[in-house]
């Protein structure tokens, strides 16, 4: 039986299946698109026309034409357009071509990933065997050997790097790199949705730095960024490099069949919402199409779920000695030359499954795929739609199953197929301008070049943040310039996935004692607080102390059915309104926010299920820090004309609270630990407690909420120092986040709440999803 009859009969057997368990949620059928093509344009140069022709490009793909044409007339382009659609095709022809044109030419390309930008020297350096002209391309990364890395300074035609190589490597070091300064042509920037949040903000600012140096040394390069469909790919490109960009999305390259089926894990308690565990879920689904002879990817959500699938799908399917290597697991922590291994093995068929963290979601080159299984929502419909583009890459059909965790956001987009299928709502969000990541470009900066008067950084003007930099003896201004004047090298202290370079030293002493890991921060305090379950790479390890003055936190391993999650208490004061927008029924607000947090115990919650099973009390420094948040006010008038008690209302906002919570990474691409929710007192500024806290009011006076005026704001707040872009997008949204929040209450078939709606009942207590659901319906009326 071919692989097409083999796949269509494991469809059919998985419905069936879903169908009498009722975890059946949606079958699409994108039907086969043709390709669409244009001729080589006249311009390119004929052998490397030659050598594409050599490879099996005989046309270029519309996007591919139209990116080129946009370059030439010296734009900048970025490409939007779905997984294994050519993108690499159309930077790379437009750098090659520079350089049979002229020898001197230099492009530097970007990846987010060591493992990709391997990936696609392996694609160059095909191409570049069949020229006839020399063209030399280095791969400069923490792994690059020292003795190579002056070769590739003064030789290298095409530098493959990521930004943090860039940042602490290459731009400080400028002077080594005259070379590819004085003749940088291209700046390919590939991924860019990867590029959001703190990451992307730190970037903006690295390519500030970047753009500075190459203007020194006489250049002015074109920016080249390619994209999965996001909502906002020319905002985003143009906040990013900060110069006008041309939209290309005018896909070409032609798509196989594919099916996407969306199921849940059915419910085993009603009462209590509990599902089957979707990890076994996605074992059972994934052996349904590997017993069928079926290449297939297992996407896992942690490298802890990633090695359990491993385990559970090489007891069903390797059952004698010859079949053992057919399943793989792959992620961040193997060796280079195992996950070439792995990569190989599937390219060439003789690995039938591999399980894989998010590493396999960009485009390293695996081969065609069958199938692509995903256990839980990746929490992003374009890494989705990345990850399910894994399977068929190229003709022929394919599926993708997406099974759901019990999280609201994995079980609002299952209900909804509708709004998945649609146009692509998500925004990547950055602020370049966050003073904290600013500060520390602006040091990184000075560094490399003097500062004149007036000169501003991107579009900042920064003489303020110069004169703060001579307070603090950081720099001196002699004449027009501003000079470095430390002793301190200021790019090795500043993380491009943190705000704050003051990091917590995770020990592990079980045996020997080592370091086996850094957490910023705004992190360790809820992560690495003591009695703490910490996972790192898979292995749990039991924090036995935290020394905070040392910033070092002493952990041993273990082996327990449990994580931990940090109770916290929230405080939050309204400094500034931004903004306001008077609603039918409520008003909602974007402004400055004072919040100070203090870690005041934690919970145990069963892996899988999500059920509490114990707790323990903490007391740790308070945090405190400006940032920036959007809420919403919920009349009073409304609160108070619920026949509800006063104990069964706040019981009913801690609900709303967490769906709020959970269902906001929905549109802003965004981790949950990305934002912060509290409630807070419209008519006092009082914060009230978590519910964990509420009985340990101070004895004499009645809680805040049973006051006949209390009138509860809810806030969520960008969960770092001045905000990182985040709060404004939900305060565009207006009524649609509260409309997609009762959506997702109303389609859990749970009694009185669970993790999938407005939390387990335990947690967010009686009538707690009754009582969200009255508050939402009259809000929106």
């Amino acid at each position: 039986m071919g692989r097409q009859e083999n796949l269509l009969k494991s469809l059919e057997l998985l419905r069936k299946i879903c169908i009498e368990a009722d975890s059946l949620r949606a079958i699409k059928h994108l039907p086969a698109q043709e390709g669409s093509y244009v001729d080589y344009p006249k311009e390119v140069h004929p052998s490397l026309v030659k050598a594409l022709r050599e490879k099996g490009y005989e046309r270029l793909y519309t996007h591919q034409h139209s990116c080129w044409e946009a370059l030439q007339q010296g734009k900048n382009a970025v490409v939007v357009t779905p997984t294994a659609s050519g993108k690499t095709l159309g930077y790379n022809l437009p750098v090659l071509d520079a350089m049979l044109k002229n020898s001197s030419a230099r492009a530097l390309y970007l990846f987010p990933t060591k493992a990709l930008a391997n990936d696609q020297r392996a694609e160059l350096d095909e191409t570049i065997k069949l020229l006839p002209e020399e063209i030399r391309i280095f791969t400069y990364d923490g792994d690059t050997p020292q003795d190579a890395r002056k070769a590739i300074r003064a030789r290298g035609h095409i530098v493959l790097t990521n930004p943090d190589m860039l940042h602490a490597g290459i731009l400080p070091h400028h002077t080594k790199w005259i070379k590819l300064f004085e003749n940088l042509k291209y700046i390919v920037i590939d991924e860019l949705h990867n590029y959001r949040g703190i990451f992307g903000s730190h970037l903006a600012n690295v390519l500030r730095r970047l753009k500075r140096v190459a203007k020194f040394y006489g250049s002015s390069p074109q920016f080249i960024l390619s994209t999965a469909t996001i909502a906002n790919p020319l905002e985003i490109a143009e906040k990013m490099i900060e110069e006008p960009v041309t939209l290309v999305e005018n896909n070409g390259a032609p798509r196989g069949d594919k099916y996407i089926v969306f199921t849940t894990p059915p419910v085993v308690n009603k009462f209590l919402g509990i599902r089957r565990s979707y990890v076994n879920e996605s074992r059972r689904i994934a052996g349904i199409f590997l017993k069928h002879d079926l290449q297939t990817i297992v996407f896992a959500q942690s490298r802890l779920i990633t090695e359990v699938l491993l385990t559970y799908l090489k007891e069903d399917i390797e059952k004698t000695v010859k079949d053992e290597g057919l399943i793989r697991g792959y992620r961040g922590g193997y060796l280079p030359l195992k996950r070439r291994e792995i990569e190989k093995g599937l390219r060439e068929g003789k690995i039938l499954g591999v399980v894989s963290t998010n590493a396999l979601e960009l485009g390293i080159d695996i081969g065609t795929l069958d199938v692509a299984v995903l256990a839980g929502y990746p929490g992003t419909i374009s890494s989705t739609w990345q990850r399910a583009g894994r399977a068929g890459r190229k003709t022929g059909t394919s599926a993708a199953v997406l099974v759901a965790s019990s999280a609201p956001l994995d079980q609002f987009i299952v209900n909804n197929p509708d709004y998945f299928f649609s146009k692509n709502p998500e925004k990547a969000l950055i602020n370049p301008d966050n003073l904290s990541i600013l500060i520390n470009h602006i040091e990184c900066a000075a560094f490399e070049l003097p500062f004149m008067d007036g000169e501003k950084f991107g579009r900042t003007d920064i003489g303020e943040i110069l004169k703060f930099l001579e307070d603090e003896k950081l720099v001196h201004h002699s004449k027009d310039k501003w000079y470095w004047t430390s002793d301190a090298y200021p790019a090795d202290g500043v993380s491009l996935r943190s705000i704050s370079s003051d990091n917590f030293v995770v020990v592990d002493s079980t045996e020997k004692t080592k370091a086996i890991a850094e957490v910023d921060f705004s992190s360790a305090l809820t992560t690495l607080h003591e009695k703490a379950i910490y996972i790192c790479e898979g292995q749990q390890y039991f924090v036995d102390k935290l020394d905070y003055d040392q910033r070092k936190a002493y952990v041993t391993k273990t082996d327990v059915d449990y994580y931990t999650d940090a109770i916290d208490y929230t405080k939050i004061k309204i400094l500034d309104v931004f903004d306001k927008k008077k609603l039918d029924r409520f008003d909602t607000f974007h402004g400055e926010v004072h919040v100070a947090t203090q870690v005041v115990g934690f919970k145990k919650i069963k892996f899988h299920t999500m059920e509490n099973v114990g707790a323990g009390d903490l007391s740790l420094p308070q945090n405190e820090m400006h940032t920036t948040a959007y809420w919403v006010t919920v009349p009073s008038s409304l609160l108070q004309s619920l026949s509800f008690s006063p104990e069964q209302k706040i019981n009913g906002l801690y609900g709303l609270s967490y769906i709020l919570h959970h269902v906001a990474p929905l549109f802003l691409m965004c981790d949950i630990h990305d934002i912060g929710v509290s409630i807070g007192d419209n008519s006092t500024g009082e914060s009230i407690p978590p519910k964990d806290l509420i009985a340990r009011v101070p004895p004499g006076r009645g809680p805040v909420y049973a006051a006949v005026d209390f009138e509860p704001n809810i806030f969520i707040y960008d969960n770092y120092p001045a905000g990182i872009g985040l709060s404004p997008s939900l305060f565009d949204l207006e009524k649609t986040l509260l409309d997609y929040c009762l959506k997702t209450i109303t389609a859990c078939p749970c009694q009185d709440g669970c993790p999938s709606c407005v939390g387990p009942t335990k947690e967010s207590g009686e009538q707690a999803k009754e009582v969200a659901v009255e508050i939402l319906s009259r809000l929106l009326g």
